[in-house]
């Protein structure tokens, strides 16, 4: 039962992407042309997001202890602002930038077939395995002891 609502509500993320126009790169990049041909749309679909979000937590949060499929809910917990979490955000950013795709709408837009969007994914996919090649590389490094 979990997979399936998994299923769905990835199906459901899928749909409300597409919709919105999120999956059309072209859509993104002219968020970010404010000079030029400037499309408020993305900024409407985020509002619209965050509310979303706002509300379903509060709701969540109001009225179960625990979620349904796990024991304990995976919330973070760190408020902390290091470098890791500036720099990654700042990568995704530039990359959101420039290809016009984020992780969330790239995986709906494999749908389309445009070769665009595989080489973005592909490009995403060896990116998550550069970093956890170099973080894996950083802690046996760090727990090496002092020569």
């Amino acid at each position: 039962m979990k997979h399936v609502l998994t299923y769905f509500i990835g199906l459901m993320f899928g749909l409300g992407i597409s919709l919105g126009g999120m999956a059309n790169p072209a859509k993104v990049v002219n968020f970010f042309d404010v000079a030029g041909t400037w499309d408020p749309s993305l900024a409407f679909v985020m509002g619209g997001a965050l509310v979303t979000a706002f509300i379903g937590y509060r709701f969540v949060f109001g009225r179960w202890d625990t979620p349904v499929f796990e024991p304990t809910f995976n919330v973070p917990t760190s408020r902390r602002i290091d470098a890791r979490l500036v720099g990654g955000a700042a990568v995704f950013g530039i990359g959101w930038g420039i290809a016009g795709f984020c992780p969330g709408g790239a995986i709906p837009a494999l749908g389309t077939g445009d070769i665009d969007v595989f080489i973005f994914f592909a490009a995403l996919v060896a990116g998550i395995i550069a970093a956890k090649y170099l973080m894996k590389r950083a802690a046996l490094r760090a727990s090496r002891p002092a020569a």
